[in-house]
């Protein structure tokens, strides 16, 4: 019996992301953006990457889109 590959965690950049999602950067900011009407306290938040580098865990990603799939 083989044991099925491990999934490794995967990051997505912005450019990434907004092709995951189709949003625009400009959207996907105000979803983080706690004073903005189109704020979202489930979209995942970022990940520090570097100095000014950040990126987000694709599974979160992936559970957002699918709790959003369910809402509709």
């Amino acid at each position: 019996m083989s044991t099925p590959p491990a999934v490794q965690p995967r990051i997505l950049r912005l450019k990434q992301l907004i092709e995951r999602i189709g949003l625009a950067r400009s959207t996907i900011y105000e979803r983080m953006d706690a004073r903005s009407p189109r704020y979202d306290a489930t979209f995942p938040k970022p990940i520090k990457l570097g100095v000014s580098a950040i990126g987000w865990v694709e599974a979160d990603i992936t559970a957002w889109i699918e709790l959003r799939m369910i809402e509709k």
